[in-house]
């Protein structure tokens, strides 16, 4: 039996499968490390600390494939943090992720240079705090001795596969995350580089998604017991990826996905490139030679997660059973899910939470149940500009809070021909899901009104 192997290096930890030629899983390993928020509004992981997960999490998947040859290693990964490197590839200081938000001023900066329309002509996005551009940017204008020494700047996912193979190298979908992809033409816009101070030579060489970006070196092999020279596929990030393993795709029209992890996020793919005009929601490249709509709630799962920890006396399960037996809506409680700003659509880092309509009648189901519905309702809001640039007749589920039926209801190796094929072989069995909780669009009005008030206050603060 012949194996692949495919690893995603997320915000909390790296794992790693063994797969059969089928997509069954044959082994697994993982390995975490820390996130660190130095200041508020900051949050960064050491390079040095994804390179000992590397290490650990191969070695762990040889140990329990044997002799299996492996075919190919993948790569995936969390999107838009930057790995800075010198001439020698060694890091420079640690790498800002995708939901930091010190890059403001950058931010806006951008759009004073190219104004906004023609930014999301080119790229398919308007400037974003969390996306790299801005954060090579800040490095510049804050710390311009370091930025002289940077030779490289790379994505997560792609340091890996510098580790793994010396290639410099990102492919399209996320590399279309940066903000600096010209996104028709699939290559890093020289012009715009040139009119913010920055050159092409920064940023790794584009590939195919499916493409072989080397083999693996004859160090990581002696360290991990792999063969020298086994090819490393540049891979996908990390919702681009996931909407793969969903087989969530040009091949599958009208299908999208809905991630409930930390973030929430919706997925539709598209067949060509067509931003939102005012670029409330992203258009990226997909991993199969087309593109796709994103849209994302910074904290989903992750309010959840910040709930629980109000009320350590009761396990997760109590808490949504109470949620369940609360009414819809709450008794009027609503709950705006901004603890780390907000991405789509309103793209404003200073935007942040709260409970708004709290009365003595409230009590701890009511909370988590607001929590749950502010979840579902931003995700509709992120939906409803979707729609007029493409529609999903269903939507397939994954992350941890996909397991919620409560919050339900609110190529490179050379095995397959191409993508289609692949995808076709692999395919999951469907499971049909709850409907969706009758009422819930009711909802929308009022959840919107807040937000409006909320905004228009952080705003006027300048």
């Amino acid at each position: 039996m012949s194996v692949v192997i495919g690893l995603d290096l997320g915000t909390s930890g790296l794992k790693g499968v063994a797969l059969d030629e089928n997509g069954r899983k044959v082994a697994e390993a993982r390995a975490s490390y820390p996130l660190a928020t130095p200041r508020p509004g900051w949050t960064e992981q050491d390079p040095a600390d994804w390179a000992k997960a590397l290490r650990e999490v191969l070695r762990g998947l040889k140990a329990n494939i044997g002799n299996e040859e492996v075919l190919a290693v993948g790569l995936s990964g969390q999107m838009h943090g930057a790995v800075f490197l010198d001439a020698e590839g060694h890091p420079l200081l640690p790498a800002p992720l995708w939901n930091d938000q010190r890059t403001e001023a950058e931010a806006r900066w951008i759009e004073e240079v190219i104004p906004r329309p023609e930014l999301v002509q080119r790229t398919g996005n308007r400037a974003v705090t969390g996306f790299q551009l801005p954060k090579i940017l800040w490095l510049k204008h804050h710390y311009p001795g370091i930025f002289q020494k940077v030779y490289k700047v790379l994505l997560p996912k792609d340091y890996l596969g510098y580790l793994l193979t010396g290639a410099y190298a990102t492919e399209p979908s996320d590399a279309s995350g940066v903000g600096a992809l010209n996104i028709r033409r699939g290559i890093w816009d020289g012009d715009l580089l040139k009119a913010l101070g920055l050159t092409v030579d920064l940023f790794p060489e584009v590939r195919p998604s499916a493409a072989v970006v080397g083999g693996l070196a004859p160090s990581w092999a002696a360290e991990t017991g792999l063969k020298a020279g086994t090819p490393v596929v540049a891979g996908a990030g990390d919702n681009a990826a996931a909407a793969l393993g969903l087989g969530v795709s040009r091949y599958r029209p009208g299908v999208g996905t809905v991630s409930l992890g930390t973030s929430g996020v919706i997925f539709l793919p598209l067949e060509e490139a067509k931003p939102d005009p005012e670029g409330r929601v992203h258009l990226f490249c997909h991993a199969d030679g087309a593109y796709h709509l994103l849209g994302v709630t910074l904290s989903a799962a992750g309010s959840l997660a910040w709930l629980e920890k109000l009320f350590p006396e009761a396990p997760l399960s109590a808490l949504l059973r109470e949620a369940e037996a609360a009414p819809l809506g709450a008794l009027g409680l609503y709950y705006l899910p901004f603890l780390a700003g907000e991405r789509s659509p309103y793209m404003e880092p200073r935007l942040r939470g709260a409970f708004l309509g709290l009365s003595l009648v409230h009590g701890r189901g009511h909370l988590v149940r607001a929590v749950l519905e502010g979840v579902a309702l931003s995700l509709g809001v992120v939906y409803r500009v979707m729609e007029g640039l493409a529609r999903a007749e269903r939507f397939l589920a994954t992350g941890g809070g996909s397991a919620s039926d409560l919050w339900l209801a609110l190529v490179g190796a050379g095995v397959y021909r191409d993508l289609g094929e692949a995808l076709r072989a692999t395919a999951l069995p469907e499971r049909e899901g709850p409907e969706p909780e009758e009422g819930i669009a009711g909802l929308l009005p009022g959840y919107e009104a807040w937000v409006n008030q909320l905004l228009t206050a952080y705003r006027g603060r300048g």
